[in-house]
């Protein structure tokens, strides 16, 4: 009687982790370059936000300048959005909004 045994051998599993291990390889430094560029798009978006906000506020007022404080209290801006501002390094400068490097 001969018993026919089932399984992988060591051959097969060496083979199998090893093209496992070139995906990782390949896909870790691809997911960290798409969360830096999904940080770099939303950065733009929040500048594209506060500026608009600031410059309906500067057309409604007699301000030349202003704060992001002054901003939200106005209703231009909400608590969230200047903390994410402030948190991205977004700042006023008189008429414009910057980003901080």
């Amino acid at each position: 009687m001969k018993r026919v045994k089932r399984g992988f051998t060591l051959l097969e599993m060496s083979i199998v982790l090893v093209i496992v291990s070139l995906l990782v390889l390949i896909i870790v430094p691809n997911l960290a370059q798409q969360k830096k560029h999904a940080n770099t798009v939303h950065t733009g978006a929040m500048v594209t936000v506060v500026q608009t906000q600031l410059e309906s506020y500067l057309d409604a007022t007699d301000d030349r300048s202003t704060s992001f404080a002054e901003l939200q209290r106005a209703g231009y801006l909400t608590e969230k959005q200047v903390k994410m501002a402030k948190r991205e390094g977004i700042r006023i400068d008189g008429t414009q909004v910057k980003v901080d490097s």
